[in-house]
């Protein structure tokens, strides 16, 4: 008999009341550094079943937020919660939220099986989800040689899998579709719609419209740390009443940014 995978946990029994699922919640977040204002009353949810595109110019407070999310930054106000308890709260984290924040933070010297391994280790998760989320993302034939001399898209992979180890219902993922070449970006859509489809939040943030626009359900533009939208992605793109056209993401993105009171003050 196969063990109990997330999205067996998932799928709906009816003869049995269902928990609510796992969401990522922003709730009021302030982050102050010195006399400036990186994040300004930040409010709102990446909900479970859907990927959340999270845009904005840089420096607008995005990496932050999700700083803050992992517990790796604390905000002057507010709170970011995952499945409803800030991360310092959870109990194996690893197994509640994956990140891939900066997909070059790793040690030359070690094979990607090993620096998987390791993670594992530290997270008390058996050695063979590591192996297993290796050949997920499509690094088997790599496994065994060290990340040094590894090409960005790899590595970003690498990345992916490590944010996938515990297996968790919420994931938070930073540029991750750099560096990936046109077969890899085709991969990562099918990825990260299949997440969504098995029930977990996923929050992407990324500079490349086009390629959210495939896969967001919904967008939220951040712009000097203030929202600036938020909303389902076919609401921001319906029609132009001056075109009568729908816009395409990058448009509409341009649009708020452009037009938004925050950058102007």
């Amino acid at each position: 008999m196969q063990s109990d995978t997330h999205s067996d946990r998932m799928r709906s029994d009816p003869g049995r009341s269902q928990p609510a699922r796992p969401s990522l919640t922003f709730e009021s977040v302030t982050k102050r550094f010195g006399a400036v204002l990186a994040l300004d009353d930040v409010t709102f949810v990446a909900p479970a079943g859907a990927v959340t595109a999270l845009v904005g110019p840089n420096g607008s407070g995005k990496t932050t937020l999700m700083r803050i999310a992992l517990g790796l930054a604390r905000p002057s106000a507010g709170q970011a919660l995952v499945a409803g308890k800030p991360y310092r709260r959870l109990e194996r984290p690893l197994t509640r939220i994956g990140a891939l924040l900066d997909a070059t933070a790793l040690s030359p010297g070690l094979t990607g099986r090993a620096h998987l391994r390791s993670l594992a280790a530290a997270g008390g998760i058996p050695a063979a989800r590591a192996d297993a989320v290796i050949e997920q993302v499509g690094l088997g034939a790599a496994a065994r040689r060290r990340v040094g001399g590894w090409s960005l898209g790899m590595k970003q992979r690498l990345g992916l899998a490590v944010a996938l180890l515990g297996d968790p219902p919420v994931l938070l993922l930073d540029e991750p579709m750099n560096g990936l070449d046109p077969e890899g970006m085709v991969w990562f859509r099918g990825l990260v719609r299949g997440l969504r489809d098995e029930g977990r939040a996923v929050l992407v943030s990324s500079h490349l419209m086009r390629e959210l626009e495939d896969i967001a359900d919904r967008v939220v533009v951040i712009n000097r740390g203030r929202i600036a939208a938020d909303a389902g992605i076919d609401a921001l793109r319906a029609d132009s009443p001056e075109t009568g056209a729908r816009p395409g993401l990058e448009d509409v993105y341009l649009r708020l940014i452009a037009s938004d009171p925050a950058a102007r003050s």
